[in-house]
């Protein structure tokens, strides 16, 4: 994924300042766990990178967990943007 963290951010941020909701950490870490994923198609071995791939999506998992439960139709939302499967 080739797209830079302040891209990211201007697309999922509620408002001017927000860097940091729950919708805008799901898309940063969604575009790390493909950039990651990508790296361990080639690099089989490497399971450092593994470890930390399997703390990216749990971390992700949680925060979309929690929007479920607080904003359902946000939730729902950003399902349908990052293309996730749930």
């Amino acid at each position: 994924m080739s797209v830079s963290k302040t891209e990211i951010i201007k697309q999922f941020q509620i408002n001017e300042k927000d860097t940091g909701s729950a919708e805008v950490q799901i898309a940063l870490l969604s575009a790390r766990i493909a950039h990651l994923t990508e790296h361990l198609r080639t690099h089989r071995k490497d399971f450092h990178s593994r470890r930390g791939l399997i703390m990216m999506t749990n971390r992700r998992r949680k925060l979309l967990n929690y929007l479920k439960d607080n904003a359902l139709d946000t939730y729902n939302e950003i399902i349908q943007k990052l293309n996730l499967r749930r």
